[in-house]
């Protein structure tokens, strides 16, 4: 509740401020003042409007996607925010000014329309980034009636102080009003950054640097006011993530640098190029420090492991898509060739592995052409089932078919596993069978352990693990850290040429005087045409 509250009465007292100095310098102009409300009631309405059309855009959604519309508003609010809190900082001196000066502008049009449109855009901007934020903070709140009547006493807290600046019945510090609202909304902003960061890991966006850091389940227990304050207000969760304690520290700092900053410790207009420049560069060398310095957090899989069955040991070598693999056992080496199109991304033992698998026809495969039924029995270990050692005696004659399918899986570069299954396909004729009789045997030439295959895939999967961890620091946040020095120069740059071109001396009109008094538009009858 205390969140919304201060965020309806911040930004209800910005949006009649506004209001009251137009509507006063209307009055001193002996204008009407029914176009000016017209705009701001139309304003009020839209931005309703925006707020319930976001919430039942979001209600309609799955479930996942419910939790991106939720980050996505989230977003938004933290730009709103910050946005107002900066745009307030430098503007807040000459606020009255600019826009009397807007009015004096839209007045010297001769058209009424042009101030309604003027208290319309003015309140819009207002009520739109209220309409967006108030959203964001309900949805992040654990009692939303609670928050709903804080924005709403907010609000009329910020419609009384404004109407009773306006009538000179109330006198307050402005500058420190924004100034410490400022700093509240900052904090109020950095935990929604962090309600964004959990929204986008549930909708399955990010999905690095979600380990926990501390427990501050004692710090906000639940049903007590210090908890309300640190959850529901602060938008602290009891168990922050790495990426969200990141993001929070990498908002608020800056953001509240700003706020507080001091003005007589501000650099002179020459000197900000510099000073921009030379945070450009710290955050440009910070990015590649990271970048360079930050492991990646791999693992090694040998390209050789040992085997058991008719082979000892099985060696990989990876091309691209295709494959080579050799078998070396009982004094003798073989090759098997996989070409790109034996090629496919599988699952094998719980980890994302490339496999390789080829099937070869052996024909006989040197298998005798006769068999007794003392062979049967040493083949089968047992007698075929349709054959009766006293019908069909034997000898019998086979004809054999024999297939070899090899399979390669691979991770890391390394070999993950790898095995040869030999299927023999059996017909026996004569012996006594009234017809021939056909029986299938399969046999694994070689394979690598089982207990091996579970260890590498193991160490794969940890170092997966600690790589999408180290990810967040040796990749995103260098990138961010990039973006940001590249923004950093930009602005420097703009400083540079605005500080070399030529200036440009336009007469500035005296909002408070109005049209010379012999100009038409400062008669009231020709401004409401």
């Amino acid at each position: 509740m205390l969140a919304t509250l201060v965020i309806g009465l911040r930004e209800g007292l910005e949006a009649t401020l506004i209001v009251g100095i137009i509507a006063a310098f209307l009055r001193r102009n002996r204008v009407p003042l029914a176009p000016m409300w017209l705009g701001v009631g139309i304003a009020v309405a839209l931005s309703i409007a925006v707020g319930f059309g976001l919430q039942a855009v979001e209600q309609a959604l799955p479930q996942a996607q419910q939790e991106g519309m939720e980050a996505v508003i989230g977003i938004v609010a933290v730009v709103f925010v910050t946005g107002m809190i900066v745009w307030m900082r430098t503007h807040a001196r000459h606020l009255t000014k600019e826009l009397e000066a807007s009015a004096t502008e839209a007045l010297g049009r001769g058209t009424a329309w042009a101030l309604a449109g003027m208290a319309f855009l003015a309140v819009l901007k207002e009520g739109f980034e209220t309409s967006v934020f108030l959203l964001a903070t309900f949805q992040a709140s654990t009692d939303t009636g609670l928050a709903a009547l804080g924005a709403v006493v907010g609000i009329a807290g910020a419609v009384a102080v404004g109407y009773g600046i306006y009538t000179g019945g109330v006198r307050m510090n402005l500058a420190k009003f924004f100034t410490g609202t400022g700093v509240f909304l900052v904090f109020v902003a950095g935990g929604l950054v962090l309600t964004v960061l959990r929204r986008a890991h549930e909708a399955g966006w990010i999905v690095i640097g979600q380990q926990r850091t501390v427990d501050l389940s004692w710090l906000a227990p639940n049903g007590s006011v210090q908890g309300a304050l640190v959850t529901g207000v602060l938008g602290i969760p009891p168990d922050p993530r790495v990426i969200e304690v990141l993001g929070w520290v990498l908002y608020v700092v800056p953001v509240l640098a700003i706020s507080l900053w001091p003005r007589a410790w501000r650099p002179a207009p020459a000197r900000v190029p510099v000073v921009r420049g030379s945070v450009a560069a710290v955050l440009a060398v910070a990015a590649a420090v990271l970048a360079l310095a930050v492991p990646t957090g791999g693992v090694h899989v040998p390209s050789t492991v040992p085997a058991t069955g008719d082979q000892t040991s099985v060696s990989a070598e990876v091309h691209g898509q295709a494959a080579v693999l050799r078998t070396r056992g009982n004094g003798r080496e073989a090759r098997v060739d996989f070409p790109a199109s034996t090629h496919r991304t599988v699952t094998r033992a719980g980890i994302t592995a490339d496999r390789w698998r080829t099937t070869t026809d052996d024909g006989a495969g040197g298998q005798p052409a006769s068999l007794t039924l003392d062979d049967l029995v040493g083949i089968f270990g047992r007698v075929p089932v349709g054959i009766s050692p006293s019908t069909n005696p034997g000898p019998f004659r086979a004809g054999w078919s024999v297939s070899t399918t090899t399979t390669l899986w691979t991770a890391g570069g390394g070999v993950l596993d790898a095995t040869s299954t030999q299927r023999s396909v059996l017909t026996l004729r004569g012996g006594g069978l009234p017809s021939a009789r056909t029986t299938s045997i399969a046999r694994t030439a070689f394979a690598v352990p089982d207990a091996r295959v579970q260890r590498t895939a193991t160490a794969v999967a940890a170092a997966a693990t600690r790589s999408a961890e180290l990810a967040l620091w040796s990749a995103w946040l260098p990138i961010a850290l990039g973006i940001a020095a590249a923004a950093q120069l930009a602005l420097a740059l703009r400083d540079r040429r605005r500080l070399t071109a030529p200036a440009h001396h336009d007469p500035v009109p005296v909002p408070a005087r109005g049209p010379p008094a012999g100009d038409p538009t400062r008669s009231t009858a020709h401004a409401v045409r």
